[in-house]
């Protein structure tokens, strides 16, 4: 971030600005930060160039190859046997485990994309594949869901013979297989919108599943074959309930939004209660990442109470740390105040 042109002092860069740990910097790039400012408060940031800091979150490599290992073999077998059945309730279950399979697989790869360091041209690495990841997982489900909900619509009027019993075996090994892959990532769905995603991807599978097998029983006690399609609207039309959320959280993150469960109004009186820090602007706040949040902000000094800015920064990124799970903040210090656009009022 750079100083307003018309400050009528120097800047004073600190590369320091958080006290947390920055485990695996590459201090041979803070070359790059060696800036001749002045002795006057100037910018400072948490993170930046040349900075490796390993916030990843806990890996879940295992739980991510024991699910895709058991839903491919999983929906190879329910395939088969939904068309040999004649069942749109286990092929409608088996298309939701091909597109688990999918989503896992892109969550993965996002989780380990987002541990790679940064880079001159990706300077703050790859973390935000992770919120794509989580974007693609719900759109995937939703589109899946779309071609079952528009298929068993058409099964209503077209009365195919289903063997129900079959239909049943097969589902309550459907409802294993996504029950045990769900459970996996039950420990990071809290705290990760990612593996959140493939939380969901098999939670929902796993209702599916106990839905076919419910519809498989009716099927065979009562010979009605129009309960399978209707068993698949009305989870189809559930998972779209449960998935709505996780694609609307996706997408914000996406286009920038603040992170949910942070407060700006909080974050800017949190600052504001900062010794030495009278006014602020141009406070900006929003995701690295589905478990990584970043911060800028312009801070005004207070001339009647003077603090050194290696005080105030460390202060500021203390809080932020400690009060909104902010880790990666970035300052800027101004000794007097900014001609702030309407868009950023000053504080």
């Amino acid at each position: 971030m750079t100083s307003d042109p018309h400050h009528a002092c120097d800047h004073d860069h600190h590369d320091t600005a958080s006290p947390h740990d920055h485990a695996g910097h590459d201090h041979a790039d803070h070359g790059h930060h060696d800036h001749d400012h002045g002795d006057c408060d100037g910018h400072s940031h948490g993170f930046g160039f040349g900075h490796q800091h390993v916030h990843a979150p806990a890996s879940f490599g295992a739980a991510f190859a024991i699910g895709i290992a058991l839903n491919t073999a999983y929906v190879a077998g329910e395939a088969l046997w939904g068309v040999w059945a004649h069942s749109m309730s286990l092929l409608a279950d088996a298309g939701h485990n091909l597109s688990d399979v999918l989503g896992l697989a892109g969550a993965w790869l996002a989780q380990v994309l987002a541990t790679r360091p940064s880079s001159a041209r990706f300077t703050y690495g790859l973390r935000r594949s992770t919120i794509l990841s989580a974007l693609a997982n719900a759109t995937i489900l939703l589109l899946v869901t779309g071609g079952i909900v528009w298929e068993s619509v058409l099964r209503l009027f077209s009365h195919e013979m289903v063997q129900g019993e079959i239909i049943s075996w097969v589902a309550l090994v459907g409802i294993a297989v996504n029950a045990v892959t769900a459970l996996l990532f039950m420990k990071g769905a809290s705290s990760d919108l990612n593996i959140r995603g493939a939380f969901l991807h098999m939670a929902a599978d796993a209702v599916m599943a106990f839905s076919v097998v419910i519809a498989g029983l009716l099927i065979s006690f009562t010979g009605y074959t129009i309960i399978d399609p209707i068993m698949s609207l009305i989870v189809s039309a559930s998972i779209v309930i449960g998935t709505w959320s996780l694609l609307r959280r996706s997408l914000d993150l996406a286009l920038d939004a603040v992170p949910a469960g942070i407060d700006p109004d909080a974050v800017q009186t949190a600052l504001l209660s900062v010794e030495g820090v009278s006014g602020l602007h141009h406070l900006h706040i929003w995701a690295m990442s589905t478990t990584e949040t970043a911060l800028t902000v312009h801070l005004l000094c207070d001339p009647a109470h003077p603090v050194s800015p290696d005080r105030i920064i460390a202060s500021a990124a203390a809080l932020l740390r400690t009060q909104f799970d902010i880790a990666h903040p970035t300052f800027q210090l101004e000794t007097q105040p900014s001609v702030c656009d309407t868009h950023q009022p000053c504080c």
